[in-house]
């Protein structure tokens, strides 16, 4: 589990809903809760039945390792199993760990709810690209970010790093891009989330709380069972 404040991220930088299915015919159609994404007044967002047996959080960095194997080892799993059901609705809300992460976080909270899911899950399949890019930076650049504010400091590094590639995959072109990264509400939502988790005991990531409790396992073999139980 890896451990960092919000106010120490930037510093780092120049270093390496529910309804009823509906009936056809007599019959119950079942729904895919897969397809139902929104954002939570906590500026989370959540993918599936609002209203699930079971509620995730999950506090996650795009730069942890942790958090890019349990979204390997959950993939199958979690969403077709629990999630598309509706037994389980999962919110991820971002916990960043440093700037490079915060570029990464504030780059797919600019994608609709529902890509905002398969834009993460591909920020952390390639973190070896995007933050490989990142121990590349010369001694220039690095010295051009650490003089820029926090909001053009997150647009520079959006294409320095390559993560511009990443937002093209999930339908985000270069004007769009350009407008969500220039929002600064968009980075301050980013500070608020921190602070939420802190007020939760998040001090790490991943970090989870099912059904309002914190959980005390983060690895896909600990959580499972646990929203199986529930």
């Amino acid at each position: 589990m890896k451990r960092i404040a919000l106010a120490a991220a930037l510093a780092l930088l120049p270093l390496p809903a529910a309804h009823a299915a509906a009936q056809t015919g007599g019959q119950q159609a079942a729904r895919d809760w897969t397809t139902a994404a929104e954002r939570t007044p906590e500026g989370g967002i959540r993918i599936g039945n609002p209203n699930a047996r079971v509620k995730v959080i999950e506090y996650l960095s795009l730069s942890c390792s942790h958090c890019a194997q349990f979204a390997a080892d959950s993939q199958g799993s979690l969403w077709a199993n629990h999630v598309r059901t509706g037994a389980v609705s999962v919110e991820y809300r971002n916990f960043v760990l440093n700037g490079f992460d915060m570029a990464a976080a504030m780059l797919s909270r600019c994608a609709a709810p529902r890509r905002y899911f398969d834009m993460t899950h591909d920020l952390l399949a390639h973190q070896a690209d995007w933050l490989g890019r990142s121990q590349t930076l010369t001694d220039a650049q690095r010295t051009e970010l650490g003089g820029l504010a926090p909001l053009q400091a997150m647009q520079r590094l959006v294409p320095l790093i390559g993560l511009d590639r990443i937002a093209a995959r999930h339908g985000i072109g270069a004007a769009e891009l350009r407008t969500c990264m220039a929002n600064q509400a968009n980075l301050d939502q980013l500070g608020t989330l921190q602070q939420g988790g802190g007020a939760l005991g998040v001090t790490g990531t991943p970090t989870f709380i099912i059904n309002g409790q914190l959980a005390q396992v983060n690895t896909w073999a600990g959580i499972e069972p646990l929203l199986r139980a529930r």
